[in-house]
């Protein structure tokens, strides 16, 4: 297997392959000195630079570009004739409808290829953060393409299935625009809504002292680098766009509604879509049962909780420190697999003391 491109999800990529036993060797593409880290750090078995693509694409039954979408798209044009014969090229592009016409007019016959998109992610880039669970329960979604690549797509698929993380077919035109409706459209309206504080902090510097959890938790994408966005931006602009006019007529309704009664439908029907996205997933699926904690601001108090649930065999799936009060305590957000472990979890902790609740 071959991974053009060694960061953080083609790094996890070969180290999630690599675990669960279903690759042999793993050829690494990328920059010397990304190389160098990638091999010290075992995530790939025998490393290559960007001018040996050929060398480290020719054994390869599996190639993997992981790289920013318009690269994706300058490597399809001129990858398809070092891949061997029978050989499956894939991506991890955000974007899916450029990338596949791509690949339907560059690639020989002979070599099949399968979108993709894995929904995952983490706060920090590069090889150094590749992580081999990082898909575990995470979406990850496959764009068949061509018929001839159905049955290279169903095996890429138990590939996907084997490292943990839930697959998710469609069309590479239903992915941009779901895209584009629950992720693209979110981050330009949390960079218009930051910027639009921005400028009532200039009149009253107050603005930003106020701003509080719901104000930090809407624009909390903000922070998100343009070079991250950018390719995205330019190969699913008409969406992107489409999804702008359709958010603006309906803050021209609320701005209607404003001020009367009939604004309490919006909020009603708001809060029941809000009740329908699964909660705590990586991308779109798999649920964690939450429980919240209260616990003093103490040296061991986190190792506490973990040997206390440990010992009557209760597994963490997630954990996250929500707020502290620096010599008094805070509150720490626990992830459980089922309804029942969580349960069972409260009542461990308030056996030792800590209080807890389910959080929904």
């Amino acid at each position: 297997m071959a991974i053009l491109g060694v960061g953080l999800i083609g790094g996890s990529l070969a180290l999630a392959f690599k675990r669960s036993g279903k690759v042999g060797r793993v050829w690494g593409v990328s920059r010397r000195e990304t190389i160098e880290k990638a091999l010290a750090l075992g995530v790939i078995d025998q490393g290559f630079t960007r001018e040996k693509t050929s060398e480290a694409l020719a054994g390869a039954d599996l190639a993997v570009l992981g790289a920013p979408v318009e690269v994706i798209i300058e490597q399809l044009g001129w990858i398809g004739p070092h891949l061997q014969p029978g050989a499956t090229l894939t991506d991890i592009g955000s974007t899916k409808r450029a990338i596949m016409q791509a690949a339907s007019a560059q690639l020989p016959e002979e070599v099949h290829f399968v979108g993709g998109h894995p929904m995952a992610g983490a706060e920090t880039t590069g090889v150094e953060s590749a992580d081999p669970f990082l898909f575990q329960n995470a979406v990850y979604v496959i764009c068949p393409g061509r018929e001839r690549d159905r049955e290279a797509a169903e095996r890429y698929s138990g590939l996907v299935s084997a490292i943990g993380a839930r697959v998710l077919v469609t069309s590479p035109e239903k992915h941009d625009r779901i895209a584009a409706t629950i992720s693209h459209l979110p981050q330009l309206v949390a960079v218009g809504l930051m910027n639009l504080a921005a400028s009532a902090n200039e009149e009253d510097p107050n603005t930003l002292k106020l701003a509080a959890g719901g104000f930090r938790d809407l624009t909390r994408i903000a922070s998100s680098p343009f070079e991250m966005w950018r390719d995205i931006c330019q190969t699913n602009a008409d969406e992107i766009k489409d999804r702008i006019d359709s958010l603006i007529e309906k803050l021209k309704l609320l701005r209607e509604l404003v001020g009367g009664e009939g604004l309490s439908g919006q909020f009603e029907r708001a809060g029941r879509a809000r009740g329908q996205i699964q909660k705590n997933v990586k991308g779109f699926l798999s649920p964690v049962y939450q429980a919240v904690v209260t616990a003093p601001d103490e040296v061991g108090v986190i190792l506490r909780i973990a040997e206390g649930l440990a010992e009557e065999q209760i597994n963490i799936k997630d954990i996250e420190v929500l707020k502290v009060r620096e010599g008094e305590g805070g509150t720490i957000m626990l992830g459980f697999a089922t309804p029942d472990c969580r349960k069972r979890a409260l009542e461990i902790l308030g056996k030792l003391g800590f209080p807890a609740r389910s959080r929904d």
